[in-house]
């Protein structure tokens, strides 16, 4: 073989090599995506399952995680990015399969909404909901959870619709803005935006001590992933679990690594951690899940939901829901 000749067999071998390792890397590498990472709490055990390398224990190299603003957006992300993994509200799931999406809740991630407190000014006469009778009471947007849940709110004390003047503020900060100005004179506020501003507001209600579970997100993967990368799905699933026990016996360092990548200080991040764990003790239902899928928590999310015409129609479980990547002590049992 001449040089020449060599030279071209070595460069055609470099190359199918690194056409290789490149598909290689390609069929490995995998991002998933989650509803507000790094801004609400929801996602902060995949911070977790990242830095103690819980993905890779399980077999699913995760080598990204997405962030969107919202359940919808998620849900496109994943379609859109043909993802194998996604993090979202369960009627956003339930309305894209609606819409004709081959989509199934796989996992039952947060249970509540025990991140949501409500807030008024320290001088406000308003010290509980009941204070609330003619008075306004903020929320996000039209039809958003924060919505919903005022929604909730005045049922569960007993006040009329015509007796609370619901004012839609914008997100948690601009709320809290339009409360001090004296526009409302009560806001939601979510975690860790409450835990970053204790002692500057007086609190009036706590979801754990109001409201029901209501599922707040849940897995969801495509059909085609099901199909081809079952092995991955487990692994997340497996990882999250392992993360969220860390976040119970491991408190103090599970706050220190969340702080770090949602740009909190670690007081901040600790307390968070720390209020959302302790909310299992009031309604008996734990903030992150360890993956098990709870009906009751996703019928009442919906209710709450179709209080504010976010959501029509039923919704058909059986067909929704696949558990066949749970564990099988997390499936659910004949009591359930």
């Amino acid at each position: 073989m001449t040089h020449r000749s060599l030279s071209s067999a070595l460069a055609f071998a470099l190359s199918a090599a690194l056409v290789a390792f490149s598909a290689s890397r390609g069929a490995l590498a995998e991002e998933i995506v989650v509803s507000n990472y790094k801004v609400t709490t929801n996602g902060m055990p995949f911070a977790i399952a990242t830095e103690k390398g819980y993905f890779k224990e399980f077999k699913a190299n995760v080598t990204g995680i997405l962030s969107s603003d919202g359940g919808g957006t998620t849900i496109r992300n994943l379609l859109g990015g043909k993802l194998a993994y996604g993090e979202a509200a369960v009627s956003a799931i339930v309305s894209a399969v609606q819409g004709g999406a081959d989509l199934k809740i796989i996992s039952g991630n947060v249970h509540t909404v025990a991140e949501f407190v409500w807030v008024a000014m320290p001088n406000s006469p308003v010290n509980t909901l009941k204070d609330l009778k003619g008075k306004k009471l903020g929320f996000t947007n039209p039809r958003s959870t924060s919505q919903a849940l005022a929604v909730l709110l005045m049922e569960a004390s007993n006040l009329k619709p015509n007796e609370v003047e619901l004012v839609r503020t914008g997100g948690f900060g601009a709320g809290l803005t339009v409360l001090e100005l004296g526009g409302v004179d009560a806001v939601p506020v979510a975690e860790p935006l409450w835990s970053k501003n204790i002692g500057k507001y007086k609190l009036i209600a706590a979801a754990p001590d109001i409201l029901p579970a209501l599922s707040n997100v849940v897995g969801v993967t495509t059909a085609e992933a099901i199909r081809t990368k079952g092995e991955f799905i487990r692994g997340v699933i497996l990882a999250r679990r392992k993360a969220v026990e860390f976040m119970r016996t491991n408190t103090k360092e599970a706050s220190a690594i969340i702080a770090k990548e949602y740009d909190l200080t670690p007081a901040v991040a600790e307390a968070t951690v720390r209020n959302l764990l302790d909310s299992e003790k009031k309604g008996g239902v734990p903030y992150w899940g360890a993956g098990d899928i709870r009906i009751d928590t996703m019928n009442n999310m919906i209710r709450a939901q179709k209080l504010v015409g976010a959501f029509q129609g039923d919704v058909d479980w059986a067909k929704l829901i696949d558990e066949s990547f749970l564990p099988v002590d997390l499936r659910s049992k004949p009591a359930r």
